[in-house]
């Protein structure tokens, strides 16, 4: 299964002006990512209000709170993790996959990366997916450890921390792209050509989320609804 979407869900109007944004841009595309838990703690309302405007077979992916990756560095997770979890308990069969973005400077320590593994998997069977960006977790060790807990590493582009960035890692089981933008991030728009060949390298997984995050000019929705409709033309 092939989820594509943006980071967030601002959506042009366009012809269609029923609804929040959110019940317009769920009407095109079917997840969307969800980075403001990332900077603060939402209501249960929030969350409760969001799974009502979505469609039944909608999900949402969420950025796990500074707090744990870039405050405590992921040192003593398991209050940081378990007052997460919590907050977004609301969001119920809409989860999708709990994405951990790490800092630039946060090197691999086995010790404490295999500690916060272990908390999350105690915590919660769903998906994760975690995005270092120092070239530290680019190797065997830390590809062998993120597969013993189905961990899943984030495809960044551009790539972040080592050339291998730019690929999936860690657990096969399941695909993350996360597209900022290239050469400039969060404002470059994605040519045709990186659009198609990007098609045809996800049919080849058979769970695959891509998030486009070039948003600061807005050429993530329709990026992301030209790889929709390329991946139905393949």
């Amino acid at each position: 299964m092939q989820r594509i979407g943006t980071a967030g869900w601002s959506v042009p109007k366009g012809a269609d002006v029923e609804g929040t944004h959110l019940q317009r841009y769920s009407r095109t595309l079917r997840c969307t990512e969800i980075n403001s838990t990332f900077y603060r703690v939402h209501r249960a309302s929030t969350f409760v209000r969001w799974s009502a405007e979505t469609p039944a077979d909608f999900r949402f992916s969420i950025k796990a709170p500074k707090t744990l990756t870039h405050e405590a560095k992921l040192l003593d997770p398991e209050p940081l993790l378990e007052g997460f979890l919590q907050q977004i308990a609301p969001l119920q069969g809409k989860m999708g996959p709990l994405l951990f973005q790490l800092p630039p400077s946060l090197h691999f320590q086995p010790a404490i990366a295999e500690e916060f593994l272990a908390v999350f998997r105690r915590l919660y069977s769903g998906e994760g997916v975690l995005e270092p960006r120092h070239e530290s977790w680019f190797t065997p060790q830390v590809d062998q450890l993120l597969k013993e807990y189905a961990m899943a590493r984030v495809a960044a582009d551009p790539a972040k921390g080592a050339p291998q960035a730019a690929e999936p890692g860690g657990y096969s089981g399941f695909v993350y792209h996360r597209l900022h933008g290239s050469p400039q991030t969060y404002y470059s728009e994605y040519a045709e050509d990186f659009l198609a060949k990007l098609a045809r390298k996800i049919k080849a997984h058979e769970n695959v989320w891509i998030i486009f995050d070039n948003t600061a000019l807005s050429h993530a929705y329709p990026n992301a609804l030209r790889l929709q409709q390329l991946t139905g033309e393949i």
